[in-house]
C-alpha cells in the first residue's frame, strides 16, 4: 500500500464559470440534493420543487459549498429513467438554484443530453457515476461548456480479476484520457472512486484504508460514503442513521488526500472536516 496516512494537499484552482474552489486549502463538502421518488435514504422528500430549493438553502446556511442535484436514483436494483425525464426532475430545480444560492450547482448525470440542457441553463459541475465511460458523447459536452467533471469508478457486478485498486485507478486512467482527448482540461477532472458502486461492503472497505493510492493519479479526489451500505453493515443501523458513521469515512478521506465529500448531513460533517483540516492542513 501506497501513500496511507497524512499528505499535504497538493492546491488547484478548480474554476467552475463564476465560481473558484481553492482545492487544497480546505475540504470542501458537496450536499446532496436529490429529487428522485426512489434514491436509498430520501427519496420522495424533495420531488417537490420548492422542498428541494428550500433544502439547497439549507444545506448551504450549513456550510456547504456545493449542492448536487440528482434526478435517477443510483441505488443497486433501481430502475433507470430515460433522458426526458430525468430533465423533467432536475431542471426547474437547476433553474431555480443557479439564481437563488451562491454556490456552484452540480447535476448527477451520466447522460450527455442531460448534461448539455442542465449546463445551458447556469449548472457549473457534471457529477458522472459512470466516469464518462457509458455515454460516448459526455466528454464532448463537458469540453464544450469547459467546467469540471467529476468521474466515478463504477461497473457491474462486484467480481475483480486483479488487484482493486489497481482496477479502479485503470477505470480512472481511461477516464483521464477520454477527458483530455476531447478537449477537457486536466485540472476540470475529479475522481471518485465509487463507493458502494460495483463493490461489496468487504472491498468498499478495503477501498476506504487505500483511497491516498488515487493522489498517484494527479487529479483532485472527490469521497461520497454519506449513509451508505458499508456503514450500515459496520453499525447495523438503518440508513438515517448512519451520521457518525459517515463522519468517521470523512476523516478517514481528509487524512488520505481527499478534495471534496459529498453528504446528506453537511452541519455535521463540515464540523468534522474543520477539525480534521486543522490537524492535516496545519502547514
Amino acid at each position: 500500500m501506497r501513500n496511507i496516512g497524512f499528505r499535504f494537499h497538493r492546491k488547484i484552482e478548480l474554476k467552475c464559470r463564476e465560481y473558484q474552489l481553492n482545492l487544497g486549502t480546505r475540504t470542501y463538502i458537496m450536499g446532496i440534493l436529490n429529487v428522485t421518488p426512489d434514491s436509498f435514504s430520501d427519496g420522495g422528500e424533495f420531488v417537490d420543487v420548492e422542498k428541494a430549493v428550500n433544502h439547497a438553502k439549507k444545506m448551504v446556511a450549513e456550510g456547504a459549498d456545493i449542492i448536487d442535484v440528482g434526478g435517477e436514483s443510483t441505488r443497486p436494483g433501481s430502475m433507470e429513467v430515460d433522458a426526458e425525464e430525468e430533465l423533467a426532475r432536475v431542471l426547474p430545480v437547476v433553474k431555480r438554484l443557479v439564481k437563488e444560492v451562491d454556490v456552484p450547482i452540480s447535476v448527477d448525470t451520466y447522460k450527455a443530453e442531460v448534461a448539455e440542457k442542465v449546463l445551458e441553463v447556469g449548472a457549473h459541475i457534471i457529477n458522472d457515476v459512470w466516469g464518462m465511460q457509458r455515454d460516448a458523447n459526455m466528454a464532448s459536452v463537458i469540453a464544450k461548456f469547459d467546467v469540471p467533471i467529476i468521474v466515478m469508478h463504477n461497473q457491474k457486478g462486484t467480481e475483480y480479476k486483479k488487484d482493486i485498486m489497481e482496477e479502479i485507478c485503470q477505470f480512472l486512467k481511461r477516464s483521464i484520457d477520454i477527458g483530455v482527448k476531447s478537449g477537457i482540461k486536466s485540472e476540470n477532472i475529479i475522481l471518485d472512486p465509487g463507493i458502494g458502486f460495483g463493490k461489496t461492503p468487504e472491498q468498499n472497505m478495503v477501498v476506504m484504508s487505500r483511497l491516498g493510492e488515487l493522489n498517484d493519479l494527479g487529479c483532485p479526489v472527490l469521497l461520497g460514503t454519506s449513509r451508505k451500505s458499508m456503514i450500515g453493515k459496520i453499525l447495523d443501523l438503518p440508513a438515517k442513521e448512519r451520521v457518525e458513521g459517515t463522519i468517521a469515512t470523512t476523516v478517514m478521506g481528509i487524512t488520505q488526500g481527499v478534495d471534496i465529500i459529498r453528504v446528506h448531513d453537511v452541519k455535521e460533517n463540515l464540523r468534522a472536516a474543520k477539525v480534521t483540516d486543522a490537524i492535516v492542513r496545519r502547514m
